[in-house]
């Protein structure tokens, strides 16, 4: 029993050391919260923009053998690459390179916000894809962004009453052909 126990303590000091190290080589200025068992890490980063991000990690039992699992404020994840010799500085460094993925689909987010008439864009997460237009007379407009190609055709949703709406779906519809996919949204 009592070996059993030296044996746990010994792997469990070799994962500690290990996860220790590890979060040097990210800098404990990104550390934003450490579960008491070291199996559960949050590191914040910027983006170009200087917008804040939360990269959450959970470790298991056979970490390093086995990737860890990840998520995010984001609109997709990414498929994180995973070797035996990975380490969680390649984790953030996959993360920070997502992350300037999706930097059009955020800037295109940002300009709707500040051109149009955004239903509660304070609201909006770094994940939400869409955006609320208040387009007047009880008239709403849902504009889906593609966060991958945020430069494509948005899905349209039109809302309110079908009088109202139906004019403005038929201008959509005839118009959404002219779509140029080299020019932002706005």
């Amino acid at each position: 029993m009592e070996r059993i126990r030296c044996r746990e303590l010994a792997s469990s000091s070799s994962f500690c050391s290990t996860i220790y190290s590890e979060i040097e080589e990210v800098g404990w200025e990104h550390l934003v919260r450490l579960g008491e068992d070291l199996t559960f890490l949050s590191f914040r980063t910027l983006d170009k923009k200087g917008r804040t991000h939360t990269l959450e990690i959970v470790l298991d039992e056979t970490y390093p053998k086995s990737p860890p699992s990840i998520s995010a404020d984001v609109p997709c994840m990414f498929d994180l690459e995973w070797s035996i010799k990975s380490r969680l500085k390649d984790v953030v460094h996959q993360f920070q390179q997502h992350l300037g993925k999706l930097e059009e689909f955020w800037s295109t987010l940002d300009s709707i916000d500040q051109s149009l008439l955004v239903v509660d864009p304070e609201q909006a997460h770094h994940a939400t894809t869409h955006r609320l237009i208040n387009l007047g007379n009880d008239c709403f407009l849902m504009l889906l962004i593609d966060a991958l190609d945020p430069r494509s055709l948005p899905e349209c949703r039109f809302i309110g009453s079908d009088p109202k709406v139906k004019a403005l779906r038929q201008v959509w519809r005839r118009n959404c052909k002219r779509w140029y996919n080299l020019q932002p949204v706005l």
